[in-house]
């Protein structure tokens, strides 16, 4: 009798670890649901007589200056000391110019979601400039200030340019910049809010499915916890969210993203998943568990928006493609 009750036991021990887990992770999803939801109110009324995208502006500025430097953070970890002040600095820089070049577009009238992205690029060019100033400032022979400069450049364009298209977004064309046109009429908040609920529904779905009834593992050196059950149940969950996102309310809006819903949905469910394995290798090639322990439960500031960083340049494709044609 003790030794076949010793494992049923055991085994039944994690149970209680993993509700405190799955709650934890529910009261932290609920208040950023709400806080996003808070500001993107803020933003859609135009709250305190503030322009468009000026309430996401600062978040998106944090967001992106707080993965960057858990991205300084997890490449010490593997023996390579980045210059925090460059990398930080490329990132803002990057979400700074493509909102500054929506609103110059906005002020010349001109409605092209591709042309108000079009500070994107000086923004590249000033994290570029800030990685390589820092090593020729710093450089000591042999201090592998070539690697620093790769993985600082990478960590400001990882972070910064998918705010930047988060930010592009809202500011998808100069209708939306303008205060008294936020009427049935025009996309509004609409392109940004369906983004992140379309995401994140994947990402939910992934979770449930993949903890309950997952046994195939998707990538399994990589990351031993996500499998294949959960994968498709995060692609049913990211097509049913940009249905009830998109079509459900009966929005009069001008257009909807390439290809409708149906399209949408994988598109992001799919990119989000791949979004999610490129910081699992990032993590498991620097030998670290979580991004970091900000957000109890969910780990990090890279943990919370590993799914939408890839996502973000493909929502931004689906609905510039739309709103061009």
């Amino acid at each position: 009798m003790t030794s076949a009750a010793g494992p049923s036991t055991a085994a039944a021990r994690p149970a209680p670890r993993a509700l405190g887990s799955f709650v934890s992770r529910a009261l932290v999803a609920v208040v950023l649901a709400s806080l996003f939801g808070g500001l993107a109110w803020a933003d859609a009324t135009g709250f305190g007589g503030a322009a468009a995208g000026w309430w996401l502006l600062p978040v998106a500025l944090l967001m992106a200056v707080a993965g960057a430097a858990e991205g300084i953070g997890i490449a010490s970890t593997a023996g390579l000391p980045l210059r925090p002040t460059a990398a930080c600095l490329g990132a803002a820089a990057i979400v700074g110019a493509g909102f500054l070049g929506a609103q110059r577009t906005a002020a010349l009238g001109v409605a092209d979601p591709v042309a108000a992205l079009g500070g994107v690029p000086v923004g590249v060019a000033v994290a570029i400039a800030a990685a390589f100033a820092a090593e020729i400032v710093g450089y000591r022979p042999g201090g592998r200030a070539l690697g620093r400069v790769a993985a600082g450049i990478m960590a400001a364009v990882c972070l910064g340019l998918p705010f930047a298209c988060m930010l592009g977004l809202r500011l998808l064309c100069v209708e939306n910049l303008r205060p008294e046109q936020r009427g049935p009429a025009h996309l509004g908040m609409l392109p940004l809010v369906s983004f992140v609920a379309v995401v994140k529904a994947g990402d939910i779905a992934a979770y449930l499915v993949g903890s309950a009834i997952g046994s195939r593992r998707l990538a399994p050196t990589l990351s031993p916890g996500k499998t294949w059950e959960g994968a498709l149940a995060g692609l049913a969950g990211s097509v049913a969210a940009a249905w009830i996102v998109l079509e459900l309310p009966g929005w009069q809006t001008p257009v909807r993203p390439w290809g409708g819903w149906p399209v949408y949905g994988l598109l992001l469910g799919a990119a989000g998943i791949v979004g999610d394995l490129c910081e699992s290798l990032v993590k498991r090639e620097c030998g670290v568990k979580d991004s970091g322990r900000w957000l109890a439960g969910l780990g990090g500031v890279l943990d919370l928006v590993d799914s939408l960083l890839l996502a973000a340049p493909v929502a931004w494709l689906a609905w510039a493609a739309a709103t061009r044609g």
